[in-house]
C-alpha cells in the first residue's frame, strides 16, 4: 500500500504534501511499535520455555492454560461492560489480562512439544 492510499484508507481526500508526510509518520510510527509490542512478547514467551513451572507462575492462580484463558476472557468481557471511569482505574489488569491470555494460548498449543523435549 503505497502512501496516497493508506492516508486513503484513513480518510483523508486531499494531496498536501504536508499532511501526506504526517500520515507517513503515523504509518511508520504504528509500524515500529507494533514491531517493538511483538518483541517483547516474544521476549517473554522465550523467558518461559525451558520450565513448565515458569508458565504455570506467570498463570497464577489458573492451574492450567484453558483455565487462564478463560479467567483472562471473563476479566476481558468484565473490563468491557465497565464505565469509562473505572476501565481508566483497571487498566494494569487489563493488561496483565491480556498478556496473560497471550501465555496461555500460546502454551496450550505449543508447551507440551517444548516441555516433552525438556523432560527427555
Amino acid at each position: 500500500m503505497d502512501l496516497a492510499q493508506f492516508a486513503q484508507a484513513c480518510g483523508y481526500a486531499g494531496d498536501s504534501p504536508a499532511m501526506l508526510a504526517a500520515f507517513a509518520a503515523i504509518r511508520q510510527d504504528g509500524i515500529r511499535t507494533a514491531r517493538q509490542g511483538h518483541r517483547q512478547r516474544k521476549a517473554a514467551i522465550y523467558r518461559m520455555k525451558p520450565s513448565r513451572a515458569l508458565f504455570l507462575a506467570a498463570i497464577r492462580p489458573a492451574q492450567s492454560a484453558e483455565e487462564a484463558i478463560e479467567d483472562a476472557a471473563r476479566f476481558v468481557s468484565m473490563f468491557r461492560n465497565m464505565p469509562r471511569w473505572r476501565q481508566e482505574r483497571r487498566t494494569a489488569d487489563f493488561a496483565r489480562a491480556r498478556q496473560q491470555r497471550l501465555f496461555a494460548r500460546f502454551f496450550r498449543r505449543y508447551g507440551h512439544r517444548l516441555w516433552a523435549l525438556e523432560a527427555a
